[in-house]
């Protein structure tokens, strides 16, 4: 298998905003976004393409609007993919490079905006520094909770941030920026993703959520005046892991300084002088089980886009592992991580490629 490359100058995530607020080719969106007086895109957490192709009847409503799949970004992971939406580029350019990176020495959880040892965190505007949504005023509807967080100043400072408790109350805030006279509103529901991770892909809890989810689609749509179009898509895909998928890297361990990344597209720093060594012995270790490349590899490639400067190669590991079997590589900081049922970060079908669906509103 080939790994699924993400197309950063068309049909991707990071395309999107630049498509619909900066001039920019639009001839892959679906029409009835194209055509709407006003757009509503909602970012559906964790939804991968392979859903809707595959379990259409789990998903009616999003199996039945306009579109097709488009490609995430790499790594396929909430923190870059996120943060690509919003701000319409590619990591090695906006510099949120997965799930846990290492930044000034220390390796920042990026979702918490925590570093270990109750260090200060660095300040998200050193460490992301381009405005979301192309500079524009835009509403942002998420969950009330992320309203002060780190990661929510990195990918959505000067956004209009609208908070919700509720997914009633989400539809709610979407239809009245539309009647407002908002002409892009960007929403956000991470459930999908939560349960995926909780319980994997293979439990009647995650089929529960697909249908909830679904439903949201539905009741949103029905709600939005006809001149505003609904735009669903995802940051990324899933793959299902159980306990035994996780790998230790043990056999690495006298090489590597510091792991980060996420648990399918795993950096090891290595010890001062021993980059080859790390970048043999993790080919023996799991080449099986992965693209494992050098940082110098990975950047040549454009997997993560291009023009990186500064300190962002450095974010990145000396070798990354990009997983192609269906594992997840511990990381021995983090070992509550190979508890999660489900992973992502990788360039696999199932992680990379994602919806990108649209229909007008009905209300």
């Amino acid at each position: 298998m080939d790994p699924v490359l993400p197309a950063l100058d068309g049909a991707s995530i990071a395309g999107i905003v630049p498509a619909l607020l900066g001039g920019r080719d639009a001839s892959w969106l679906p029409s009835a976004a194209l055509d709407a007086e006003a757009v509503v895109l909602l970012v559906l957490d964790g939804l991968g393409w392979n859903v809707i192709d595959g379990q259409p009847e789990l998903v009616p409503t999003l199996a039945s609007l306009e579109g097709g799949p488009i490609t995430s970004v790499v790594p396929s992971t909430t923190a870059a993919a996120l943060t690509s939406i919003t701000t319409g580029l590619p990591p090695a350019v906006h510099g949120v490079l997965g799930y846990r990176m290492l930044v000034d020495g220390a390796v920042l959880n990026v979702l918490r905006w925590s570093v270990a040892d109750a260090a200060r965190a660095p300040d998200p505007l050193v460490v992301q520094r381009h405005d979301p949504f192309l500079g524009k005023d835009v509403p942002a509807i998420t969950q009330s909770e992320f309203r002060n967080s780190g990661f929510t100043r990195a990918h959505l400072r000067g956004a209009r941030f609208v908070g919700w408790h509720t997914t009633t109350a989400l539809v709610e805030h979407c239809v009245r920026g539309v009647r407002a006279g908002e002409r892009f509103v960007y929403a956000y529901y991470s459930g999908i993703d939560n349960v995926a991770h909780e319980f994997g892909l293979r439990d009647e809890v995650y089929r529960r959520e697909l249908a909830f989810a679904d439903s949201l689609v539905a009741d949103l749509r029905d709600a939005l005046p006809a001149h505003a179009a609904l735009l669903v898509t995802s940051d990324h895909g899933q793959v299902h892991l159980e306990r035994e998928s996780w790998v230790e890297l043990d056999a690495l361990r006298d090489l590597v300084a510091v792991m980060a990344g996420d648990g399918r597209f795993r950096y090891l720093h290595a010890k001062p002088g021993r980059q080859r060594d790390l970048l043999a012995a993790a080919r023996e270790v799991a080449g099986d089980l992965a693209w494992v490349r050098s940082r110098a590899e990975v950047l040549e490639a454009g997997w993560l886009g291009r023009g990186p400067s500064g300190v962002i190669p450095g974010r990145m590991g000396d070798v990354v592992l990009a997983a192609s079997a269906d594992v997840g590589f511990v990381d021995p900081a983090l070992p509550y991580e190979a508890m999660l049922r489900s992973a992502h970060g990788s360039l696999t079908p199932q992680e990379m490629w994602v919806p990108l669906l649209a229909a007008a509103g009905r209300g």
